[in-house]
C-alpha cells in the first residue's frame, strides 16, 4: 500500500492543478476518479469548477462520514510539479496542502468503503485554494449532508476544531483636491487614512508571534492620484481580517468604531470561523485512532487559515480538519513525510472501522 500512496501521490502532483488551468482541474478529478470507479459517483460543476463525490452502498446524499479534499493547488514554477523523492520526504507543489492526503483518502476509501455498515462518502473539489465555493459549498447547497466530516487538510496528526473566519473590506477615504503647493487649501485623503491605519495597529497590533487572537492584515493602500503636484482626493485600504469565533458578531462593529470622519467601511466578503466542540465523539474516536497507531496523544488544535469544513458548520454539519506532518505550503520547500502518509492511511482505516459501531 505505500507503493500505491506514492504514486498516486506524484500522479496528483504532477498535474498543475490551479484556477489559472480549468482543463487541468478536470485533468487531475480524473486522475483521482479513475481509482474509484466501482463505487457511485456524482459529478458536480459550478462555474466551470468540477468536482465529485463517491459513496458506498448505503447512500448517495446523506452520510455519516464525509471524506473531503481538495486536489487544486496555488501557483508554483514548473518545476515544483515534478515530485521528488529525498531523506524520507516527498517534495513538490500541493505534496503536504494537500494531494498526498487525497491520495490516502481516495486509496483508503477504496478499500474500506465496502467494508462498513453506514453511508460513507468521499468528496473531491477542485477549488478550496481560491475559497470552495463552486466545489464542497456547492454540493452541500445540492443537498449533501453527512454527521460528520473530516478534511485532510495540513495538520501534522492534530485535530484542528477551530479556525477563524475572514473578512475582507475596503476602507474609503474622500477629501478635497488641491495644487500641492497650497495643502491647506484641500483635505488630504491618504493622511485621512493612514490616521485610520495607525488606530488600527493600536487595537490589532501585529504579533510578534502565534497568537490565537483576531489579526487584520494591511494588503493595500492605493490612490487614483497620479501626480506630485495635487492633494489626493480619493484614498483606500485593503483589510484582511482574520477573527477569532467569539467575535463574530462584533468583529465589523468593532472595526466600523476605528473609523475616522470622511471613512467608510465596505465590506465585500464575511465567511464564517470553523468551529465543532472538541468533545464531540466523532473527534474523540479520531484521537483514539491516532494514538493508537502513532503512539501519541494527538492535540486538539486551532489554525489561524480557512478550509472548506467552515461551509459545513455553516450548515449545521460538525467536521475537522486532520492531515499528515510535512512543512512549507504553498512555498517551493513543500514537502510530506512518507511515513506519516503511511501511519494517516493506518488511522484513517482504523478510524472508519470503528465507526461500524453505534455513535
Amino acid at each position: 500500500m505505500e507503493n500505491q500512496i506514492l504514486s498516486l501521490s506524484k500522479k496528483l502532483i504532477s498535474v498543475a492543478s490551479t484556477k489559472e488551468g480549468p482543463k487541468l482541474l478536470a485533468k487531475v478529478l480524473d486522475v483521482a476518479r479513475k481509482e474509484i470507479t466501482e463505487f457511485k459517483i456524482k459529478e458536480f460543476e459550478k462555474n466551470g469548477v468540477p468536482s465529485l463525490l463517491a459513496s458506498n452502498k448505503y447512500s448517495s446524499s446523506k452520510f455519516k462520514l464525509i471524506l473531503n479534499a481538495h486536489l487544486d493547488v496555488v501557483p508554483a514554477n514548473k518545476s515544483r510539479y515534478k515530485p521528488t523523492l529525498k531523506s524520507g520526504k516527498l517534495y513538490g507543489r500541493g505534496a503536504y496542502d494537500m494531494k498526498a492526503a487525497a491520495a490516502v483518502e481516495i486509496l483508503v476509501f477504496k478499500e474500506i468503503a465496502k467494508k462498513v455498515n453506514y453511508p460513507l462518502g468521499l468528496q473531491l473539489v477542485t477549488d478550496e485554494e481560491v475559497g470552495g465555493f463552486s466545489g464542497t459549498k456547492y454540493q452541500i447547497a445540492k443537498g449533501i449532508k453527512a454527521d460528520f466530516v473530516i478534511a485532510g487538510e495540513p495538520t501534522d496528526f492534530g485535530v484542528n476544531n477551530k479556525a477563524k473566519g475572514i473578512v475582507w473590506a475596503k476602507v474609503k477615504a474622500k477629501g478635497k483636491s488641491a495644487h500641492g503647493a497650497y495643502p491647506w487649501l484641500g483635505e488630504n485623503a491618504i493622511l485621512k487614512i493612514n490616521d485610520f491605519i495607525n488606530l488600527l495597529k493600536e487595537k490589532y497590533p501585529v504579533p510578534k508571534k502565534e497568537v490565537w487572537r483576531t489579526t487584520i492584515n494591511l494588503a493595500k493602500v492605493s490612490t487614483e492620484n497620479s501626480t506630485y503636484n495635487k492633494v489626493p482626493d480619493d484614498c483606500e485600504a485593503w483589510l484582511d481580517i482574520r477573527y477569532i469565533p467569539e467575535e463574530s458578531v462584533t468583529i465589523i462593529k468593532d472595526v466600523e468604531k476605528l473609523l475616522l470622519k470622511g471613512l467608510k467601511l465596505e465590506v465585500l466578503l464575511k465567511e464564517p470561523p470553523q468551529l465543532t466542540n472538541e468533545k464531540n465523539l466523532f473527534v474523540k474516536k479520531l484521537r483514539e485512532s491516532t494514538n493508537k497507531v502513532t503512539g501519541k496523544i494527538s492535540p486538539v488544535i486551532v489554525k489561524h487559515g480557512a478550509s472548506d469544513i467552515r461551509h459545513y458548520n455553516q450548515s449545521g454539519t460538525d467536521g475537522v480538519t486532520f492531515g499528515p506532518i510535512g512543512e512549507g505550503q504553498h512555498t517551493d520547500n513543500e514537502w510530506v513525510s512518507i511515513k506519516s502518509l503511511w501511519d494517516y492511511y493506518r488511522i484513517l482505516k482504523d478510524y472508519l472501522l470503528s465507526l461500524n459501531n453505534k455513535i
